[in-house]
């Protein structure tokens, strides 16, 4: 049974949530661009 009440009140820990998601895409957004911006040590060229 759907309860609108308990929805409002649990859109606290749904935003916590998607607050976690967000941070952890950035963190690995953030770790990528720092790889990327490393001097390749290649040999070949």
């Amino acid at each position: 049974m759907f309860e609108p009440i308990q929805f409002i009140n649990y859109l606290k820990y749904m935003g916590i949530g998607m607050l976690g998601v967000f941070i952890i895409i950035g963190i690995i957004m953030l770790a990528t661009y720092i790889i990327g911006k490393l001097p390749s040590n290649d040999k070949d060229k």
